[in-house]
């Protein structure tokens, strides 16, 4: 870009950015300082002017601690003024409707109108936690009714258990928002509720989705349109190179986790380019990497903001993962000023 023509207008100028953290462990920190890591992050990118800041649900998963959202949700929000503070989110078939909508009802009471309930239908990923959890493998196929009971407990409408209320959190209006994967994104348009999804099948698939949810979607008391965020790793740094480098951390976990079960601690990129791969653990490793955003600001920006005009994303979910924390609030520092973030706070 030639300097002396000057920046182009941000084409993200406008779009609310928000950050999904999943509390992964590093190597050589304790379990209670990832968690007190997820705590400081929220606060930091609160200062830079990003919209929410989401924590994770995972139960019994090496290398990832965030396995009580509510209660680290509670934690973000008491250390934090103005970030919306929310899940993303909490796997409803885990849980009773009843006690969920207590627990956002707490939340709510203790931080109005900062509160956020993304809820997903996942469940424990093997039998074991499974059994530890007292759910089914075929829970999620009463997502639908879960997540109908969960919404009737805040309205006063629930029919499931008669005379059953949620106190606190009935009268209370805590956003619902439908992590979906898939058809998920139909579900949320049946029950008109905003979406959160990741174009994990790649563009055409996402856009396909986008298009039936947009026009399948039912308007209800939660939303009256459609409202899609987009779910997307994206690493910002002074080279295209740098940038691609705090994405190495993330993408060998991954590739391990693919042949070995388990999430390892988040290694320093130094140690990762030194690791010895299998041919097999190289490919997974490659693949993690594809479809990941990374460059200079200006780069990220265009890339980013060329996805929302093709998507038509009303907002943009950041689940950026690197060892060095310090790195990671810099590849966010970078983009809030690419995306003009503290001018949309300001307003």
């Amino acid at each position: 870009m030639d300097s002396s023509a000057g920046l182009p207008q941000s084409s993200l100028s406008g779009v609310p950015l928000s950050i999904l953290d999943r509390s992964r462990t590093r190597a050589g920190e304790t379990e209670a300082e990832t968690l007190r890591g997820t705590v400081r992050l929220a606060q930091q990118v609160e200062e830079l002017g990003y919209h929410r800041f989401w924590v994770s649900e995972h139960h019994s998963v090496p290398g990832v601690v965030g396995s009580a959202p509510t209660v680290l949700a509670a934690a973000v929000a008491a250390s934090t003024t103005r970030i919306r503070v929310g899940t993303g989110g909490v796997m409803l078939p885990n849980h009773q409707p009843l006690v969920v909508a207590e627990q956002f009802g707490v939340l709510e009471s203790l931080f109005p109108g900062r509160i956020d309930m993304g809820l997903g239908r996942s469940v424990g990923f093997t039998n074991g936690i499974r059994r530890a959890l007292g759910v089914e493998k075929d829970a999620a196929e009463d997502f639908t009714s879960q997540v109908q009971e969960l919404l009737g407990y805040f309205t006063g409408t629930q029919q499931n258990h008669p005379q059953v209320h949620a106190r606190p959190g009935e009268g209370l209006r805590v956003p619902p928002f439908v992590l979906a994967v898939g058809d998920g994104a139909l579900l949320a348009a049946s029950l008109g509720l905003p979406l959160v999804i990741a174009g994990v099948k790649g563009e055409q698939e996402l856009l396909s989705l986008l298009a039936r949810y947009r026009a399948d979607f039912h308007p209800s008391p939660w939303a009256t349109n459609p409202y899609v965020v987009l779910a997307v790793t994206a690493a910002v740094a002074a080279t295209t190179e740098s940038a691609r480098r705090l994405l190495l951390p993330e993408a060998w976990s991954s590739a391990y986790s693919r042949t070995r079960g388990v999430f390892p601690p988040l290694l320093p990129v130094s140690e990762v380019l030194q690791l010895e791969m299998t041919e097999k653990g190289r490919g997974f490793y490659e693949q993690s990497l594809r479809g990941q955003i990374y460059g200079t600001p200006d780069e990220v920006n265009a890339a980013l903001g060329g996805l929302v005009s093709r998507t038509g994303a009303d907002e943009v979910l950041l689940t950026t993962n690197t060892y060095n924390r310090a790195d990671l609030v810099e590849s966010y520092r970078l983009l809030a000023e690419a995306a003009q973030l503290a001018g949309l706070v300001s307003r």
